[in-house]
């Protein structure tokens, strides 16, 4: 089966560039479904790298589209309040009639995250038992029941309404490439969600790690989506498309790209050599890809809404 094709939206490049206005991300959204994407995807952040809220943007989304997934890449579930999140989330998969994926991370150890979160008031230390407390009770109360729950938040006799328009909730994709999170989205998660390696011989060897752990702890191992998230530059002067991308990486995360780009897949030449890329990820068992572009979003949406023809995707 071929592979899905998805899109990021410049939400953090439009604050950093001074321009907050949502027309023009729910252009790029129509744009990307008229071309025939599969999905639309926002990031998240509070205070670390400012960008639009994603639950938010995305139900603007949702009222522009028609078919598209609509997901989040990734968001960071310990800085909410599971039964709120449960909410919005059922709402937004309502208003787009079930076609919300939720991509969830625990976000780096770096000091503007361990900074945002102690604006929010959440330990950072603790934020994957958090987390993953969280998406349980969120879990337990999209399913429409009574749901009583003694832990990190007490709930007594609650009922969520509405629920999700998709049974149980949407999707959960679990990010992360470290061991930890590699067991996380083998035995709790729907989807393995990377932003790397750029060698597509390990990342397919880690998603078989991935289907192997879920496997073994009783589940099916292909109801796990292979999924990752890429950065690209296509442009006919492969040097001048890598310092596209270099200067995208430093300026969106504020650390020298040689060292983003041991834990980023990142790609900057022709479309021609972008295909091969991603064929290679797809070899290796991608079965949705997540493209962020680092440079003209029009122009490039346009070359891979090409290169997917070429490819016969």
């Amino acid at each position: 089966m071929a592979p899905k094709i998805g899109y990021l939206l410049p939400t953090r490049e439009s604050i950093m560039e001074g321009r907050p206005e949502t027309g023009p991300l729910l252009a790029l959204a129509e744009k990307a479904e008229k071309l025939g994407y599969d999905s639309v995807w926002v990031g998240d952040s509070l205070l670390a790298r400012p960008r639009h809220e994603p639950i938010t943007l995305l139900a603007g989304v949702a009222g522009r589209t028609r078919r598209v997934g609509l997901g989040t890449a990734v968001l960071l579930p310990a800085l909410r309040n599971p039964v709120v999140l449960a909410h919005q989330v059922a709402t937004l998969d309502q208003v787009s009639e079930g076609r919300v994926i939720l991509g969830v991370g625990i976000a780096a150890d770096v000091p503007p995250i361990r900074a945002e979160f102690e604006a929010a008031g959440v330990p950072f230390d603790k934020r994957v038992g958090r987390m993953q407390e969280g998406l349980r009770l969120c879990r337990a109360l999209w399913s429409g029941e009574a749901v009583d729950w003694d832990g990190r938040w007490k709930v007594a006799g609650g009922v969520l309404g509405p629920t999700p328009h998709q049974p149980g909730g949407p999707p959960i994709w679990g990010g992360g490439s470290a061991p930890g999170s590699l067991t996380r989205a083998a035995r709790t998660c729907d989807g393995w969600f990377p932003t790397g390696p750029n060698d597509a011989a390990i990342f397919g060897g880690r998603l078989a790690d991935v289907r192997k752990q879920a496997e073994d702890a009783g589940r099916n191992p292909r109801d796990v989506t292979g999924a990752i998230y890429l950065t690209l530059a296509i442009d006919d002067d492969a040097g001048r498309a890598q310092m596209r991308v270099d200067k995208f990486l430093e300026s969106y995360y504020g650390q020298p790209a040689s060292k983003l780009r041991q834990w980023q897949a990142c790609y900057g030449g022709p479309a021609e050599g972008a295909g091969e890329w991603l064929r290679g990820f797809a070899a290796a068992g991608a079965e949705h890809f997540v493209l962020r572009f680092a440079g003209d979003h029009d122009n490039q949406l346009n070359a891979v809404a090409r290169l997917r023809q070429e490819l016969g995707w």
